[in-house]
């Protein structure tokens, strides 16, 4: 039997990662993030490595601590800037602030002492010492020195308790406040790095100690903000949540910040696209309108232009587009590009002569680059494989792009894309693993008539002679689709174990138009259930696939039409349900951003398109998996999907032949290494009880 590091769940989380992508200015390095199994086995290290971007060459390590480096992105000068919580001097721990790490080597120095650290970096100029980032200040500081006596207090107090004054009050996993994200402006010609600057500096902290010592004042108060170190400059005080910007840029000067940032709407919020002075803070509104999101800005390189994406906010009634738009750095005459583009911009980039954007967008279970004419011409495409790419970069020197792609065989790894679509690989310090089995595209045609089409996956040796069980692996989104590589969900491990998985993109998935959205908005229950079911036909009538095994599995809205599937159908041997919704009423009101649910469905859907109704129908076992920090689908709708389980299928002793795995200290997904070998397990044992008709195998660790 051939042997992957998919054949093992610890061969499998102790892959190498590459996360991220940053190209130098003069378009001959490119700086990857990669991310390692810690020793422990237990998490992950974050560290930069450096590639050629002209190809060939040997991955160089740039980076090396306990704490990770992460946010990589280049200075003018070549300069590489990024965020680490890696501890400064003699100190144990530390936040996360941003470093550089000069081109001309040399050991990486921070640039930043906020207390609450840096969050990222947000745009850094093309031709000035200006950089900006995002960190989370408290609002009752009106100093950085008083914001870090402020949370000094709350520390050593033991105060974890947030006042709200407006909503939301949680995103993701994490809880919102007390301290308010900033946008923090810093001029990097003012890092002084002589030895005169340190020690005037180290003069300033043994003045500052002895005036303590002379005070008797507590170690709490406010200390000097090093000296030697750029101040930063807020450019966004007092900014409640307006200041969590949906993309920003700088212009080349490094005098304006065009950012988009969030107008408050009661219990939601609008994104509008401002021009900050850096120097003055003064705001000036550039695109703000009722009812629509403003986003992902972008600047040409001569800094004359402004490219963005507009939506006007979807309702009950349809989905709408999300149209790419071109105007004057000022805001001056703006115009839509592409009108008849049926395809979501997932990013923007101006190419190198200024003439067009580089975009990547869903198209057809791929995620290619297109080029978007600024003189009116249609899209095109400029890559033509089964890849789907990220992090695209633009050599404004040669003008081609270097990037990150994927597939379902193959994990994220840095390329390099000619003008005329050619694409060669980087090196990189993460192999490509061998994958198990064979990938091939799928469809069939939808009662409506709507082409419905998905990946399948084959594990070695499926034939008409030994025909493989099948997994229904159902999309999360539910605007989203089967064409990137994901380390959290990764159907060759099922593949390894002798699965074959389907990945359809049924109606609502993104890369087929707005039609095709339209076709299930409102009514999730309604065609995405049916193109399930009619790939599932089509593919269990190939000879290779054993119609009599078969399960389905999701998680987030794959959760949500588990459930659904669950309740409409007994043709499945099993169902795996994860971070599902359960019953939309009580979910509108308790996820992380209520008000969207209600903007898309109206009441009388919402109703009918809930799981919950249809509990005492549930023929199929089902593993509920469920974790506690989830605050986009909220633990509550795994505990009542348990509840009227238990109500309807338990036996008079309790039993049942479901199963409920849940994590205390997880989120939306399951990002532990130890937690995710242990979510496979469980997954893999209930498939094998129910789909192959072993006995039940309770993974070790469960105890």
């Amino acid at each position: 039997m051939p042997t992957t590091p998919f054949h093992s769940l610890d061969d499998y989380i102790s892959l190498p990662r590459v996360e991220a992508l940053a190209l130098s200015p003069d378009g001959s390095r490119a700086v990857l993030t990669v991310a390692v199994l810690k020793k422990d086995a237990t998490g992950y290290e974050r560290s930069l490595w450096e590639v050629p971007a002209t190809g060939g060459g040997t991955p160089r390590r740039l980076t090396r601590s306990a704490k990770g480096e992460s946010g990589a992105a280049f200075t003018p000068d070549g300069d590489v800037l990024f965020v680490s919580a890696r501890p400064d001097g003699d100190a144990d721990e530390s936040a996360a602030q941003l470093w550089l790490l000069p081109a001309a080597g040399g050991e990486a120095r921070p640039v930043t002492a906020l207390a609450g650290g840096v969050e990222s970096v947000t745009a850094v100029a093309d031709a000035a010492a200006t950089v900006v980032v995002q960190a989370a200040l408290l609002p009752g500081a009106d100093s950085l020195e008083a914001e870090g006596a402020l949370r000094a207090r709350r520390k050593e107090k033991k105060v974890a308790a947030i006042l709200h004054e407006a909503y939301p009050v949680r995103y993701w996993d994490h809880d919102l406040g007390p301290a308010e994200p900033h946008q923090l402006a810093i001029d990097l010609g003012a890092l002084d790095d002589s030895i005169a600057a340190v020690v005037a500096e180290e003069a300033a902290e043994e003045e500052a100690a002895a005036a303590v010592d002379a005070a008797g004042a507590a170690s709490t108060d406010p200390k000097p903000y090093p000296a030697a170190l750029p101040r930063p400059r807020d450019l966004t005080p007092r900014p409640g949540r307006s200041a969590d910007v949906q993309g920003a840029a700088l212009t080349p000067d490094g005098r304006t910040l065009i950012v988009a940032m969030q107008r408050p709407e009661a219990r939601g919020a609008r994104s509008v696209i401002v021009a900050i002075d850096v120097e003055t803070g003064a705001h000036t509104t550039l695109f703000d309108e009722e009812g629509v999101h403003y986003e992902a800005p972008v600047l040409s390189h001569d800094g004359a232009m402004l490219a963005y994406v507009r939506q006007v906010k979807a309702t009950p009634a349809g989905p709408t587009d999300i149209e790419v738009w071109v105007a004057g750095v000022d805001g001056s005459g703006p115009r839509r590009l592409a009108p008849t583009w049926d395809r979501w911009a997932t990013s923007l980039a101006f190419a190198a002569d200024d003439a067009a954007l580089i975009a990547t967008a869903d198209h057809d279970g791929r995620g290619p680059v297109f080029r978007l004419p600024l003189d009116g011409g249609p899209a095109e495409k400029l890559t033509d494989d089964d890849y789907t790419y990220s992090h695209v970069q633009v050599d404004r020197a040669g003008g081609v792009l270097v990037a990150l792609r994927s597939s379902w065989t193959v994990p994220p790894h840095p390329v390099r894309i000619a003008r005329d679509g050619s694409v060669t690989p980087l090196a990189t310090p993460a192999a490509t693993p061998a994958a198990p089995g064979t990938i091939t595209e799928v469809e069939t045609v939808a009662a409506d008539g709507a082409r419905v089409r998905g990946w399948l996956l084959l594990p070695e040796g499926a034939s008409a002679a030994e025909p493989a069980p099948l997994l229904l692996w159902i999309h999360g989104g539910p605007l989203n689709s089967w064409n990137a590589w994901s380390w959290r969900w990764a159907p060759l491990l099922a593949v390894a174990q002798g699965y074959a998985v389907l990945l359809p993109d049924p109606a609502l998935s993104t890369g087929y138009g707005l039609e095709f959205i339209a076709r299930g908005w409102n009514a999730w229950g309604g065609a995405p259930y049916t193109d399930l079911m009619a790939i599932t036909d089509a593919v269990v009538a190939r000879d290779d696939i054993d119609a009599d095994r078969t399960a389905a599995m999701g998680g987030s809205f794959g959760g949500y039409m588990a459930n659904w599937v669950a309740g409409h159908t007994d043709r499945f041997d099993a169902i795996v349900t994860h971070a599902s919704l359960w019953a939309l009423d009580q979910f509108a009101g308790t996820t992380d951003l209520s008000v969207y649910w209600q903007e898309i469905f109206s009441p009388e859907a919402m109703i009918e398109n809930s799981p919950h109704r249809f509990a005492a129908d549930i023929r199929t076992p089902l593993l509920v998996v469920h974790g506690d920090k989830d605050y986009r689908v909220p633990i509550g709708e795994g505990l009542r999907l348990w509840s009227d389980l238990a109500e309807h299928h338990a036996d008079d002793a309790g039993r049942m032949p479901h199963r409920f795995l849940y994590f205390p200290d997880e989120n939306h997904w399951v990002l532990s290494p130890q937690h995710a070998i242990v979510w496979y397990q469980t997954v893999f044992a209930f498939l094998a009880q129910h789909v192959r008709g072993g006995e039940w195998q309770r993974p070790e660790l469960l105890g």
